[in-house]
């Protein structure tokens, strides 16, 4: 552990000499390197206490890709050679690597909690609206009083070790505790009705904190659940149908409430809130096919998110308007990026050929096998996504805009960008035995 904190105080030091891409190129290269020694099983190393398993190195290859991504869409902005931008982005992927590979509970909580510094302080320097402010603090507010009761808990009635490798040792005996306990993390999915913070941060957010948001921090709620699930097997068993419940059905009320969104990006963020409804009501579930589902569903609609976010954000850096009545007719101006709408829209209603398709199937069948009512929401959420995928492409694809005006053509950077958030969800199908042996 010391040794990667040196590393980290290291790093910050360099930030003065070293230009943002050089500093990201060392990041890069360094994480890597750990990243190779824990691709086969757990890995305990006794002086650092790290280990992982194949969720963990699925999520951490996600967040080096989905970065990547993010200084391929801020050149617009310049952020790429930020120095304190790049600072913030090397912190955030310091403090999900030690989240994903910690092996004690307390330093999990740690940096489970401190990944939201980073994030507000990008929604807070560069988002683009005076409302940055009260969105941060909506998300500073509900994940630090969200989780301080598992901190407390955890404490309480941690035992004699905080160790993951004695966590089937411990007795918690929660009780109706159990609800508090995991508050932290069911505000991080987010779950329905903890869920208001997440499309102000969404839409205050630049295009890069929108993306690593999308992709990468909404999945550490479950992974957190994941991770703690061993210490409250059998709170879960007797009280986890209500949040199962809870999660299924408020998906399908979200679902219906992206039909009634005029701004695209709040249209993407509710969507969001949907799908990671379905992951967290089989993650509560318990069956396998839910956790191959909630596996495959997670990076599947990482790249899928963080791909519209960049979507809209390059309407939004020509025209300057997220309004879907005023981006009316976009396929006439642009008919390449037509393409990639469709594409991305389709995918985020999970059509073949793609990893959400096979995750919702997963997910749709553990969910089923634990109640065969869960049919009915499970269906009306599979239609609604169809229906307003199909209604964010054909509303700003097709029809006729207010103004139409001369404006810079699209990219290749920026169709380079699509491609890469479009063909890993395509290439893993063709492997999509290698995400179903992590539990």
């Amino acid at each position: 552990m010391l040794k990667i904190l040196f590393l980290m105080v290291t790093t910050i030091c360099l930030v003065m000499k070293l230009t943002g891409l050089d500093l990201m190129v060392m990041i890069m290269m360094i994480f890597f390197f750990f990243f190779f020694s824990f691709l086969k099983g757990w890995v305990v190393n006794d002086g650092m206490m790290l280990g992982g398993d194949l969720m963990s190195s699925c999520l951490m290859m996600l967040t080096i890709w989905i970065i990547y991504l993010m200084m391929l869409s801020s050149i617009f902005n310049d952020l790429w050679n930020n120095k304190m931008f790049m600072m913030y982005v090397s912190m955030m992927m310091f403090f999900l690597f030690m989240c994903f590979f910690s092996l004690n509970l307390l330093s999990f909580y740690f940096f489970f909690e401190s990944v939201l510094f980073p994030i507000i302080m990008i929604i807070f320097n560069w988002g683009n609206q005076p409302e940055r402010l009260q969105a941060g603090i909506y998300m500073l507010l509900y994940t630090l009083f969200g989780s301080y009761p598992l901190l407390v808990i955890m404490m309480l009635k941690g035992g004699f070790s905080l160790n993951y490798l004695y966590m089937m040792m411990m007795d918690f005996g929660l009780g109706y505790w159990f609800y508090f306990m995991i508050a932290g993390f069911l505000v991080k999915v987010p779950m329905f009705m903890l869920h208001l913070w997440l499309p102000k941060a969404h839409v205050e957010a630049p295009i890069s904190g929108s993306m690593i948001l999308a992709a990468v921090l909404l999945k550490l709620g479950i992974y957190g659940l994941y991770r703690f699930s061993a210490m409250f097997m059998k709170e879960i068993m007797e009280m986890g149908s209500i949040i199962v419940v809870l999660s299924v059905v408020g998906g399908m009320f979200i679902g219906i409430m992206c039909m009634f969104q005029v701004d695209i990006k709040a249209m993407i963020a509710y969507s969001s809130v949907c799908h990671m409804g379905v992951v967290l009501g089989g993650a509560l579930s318990m069956s396998f096919w839910s956790s191959y589902g909630s596996l495959l569903l997670m990076v599947g609609h990482g790249l899928c998110s963080s791909g519209l976010f960049c979507l809209a954000n390059y309407m939004y850096e020509r025209f300057f308007t997220r309004s879907l009545m005023l981006l009316k007719g976009l396929g006439k101006i642009f008919p390449n990026l037509s393409l990639w709408w469709f594409l991305m829209s389709v995918v985020n209603m999970s059509a073949p050929l793609s990893m959400n398709l096979f995750g919702e199937i997963f997910l749709i069948g553990g969910l089923m096998k634990y109640s065969l009512w869960m049919m009915v929401p499970l269906g009306i959420i599979s239609f609604i996504s169809a229906g307003y995928s199909l209604y964010l492409y054909s509303y700003t694809q097709h029809g006729d805009g207010w103004v139409l005006y001369s404006v810079k053509m699209i990219e290749i950077r920026e169709y380079m960008v699509m491609l890469f958030h479009f063909f890993p969800m395509i290439l893993w199908i063709m492997k999509m035995e290698c995400f179903l042996n992590w539990i």
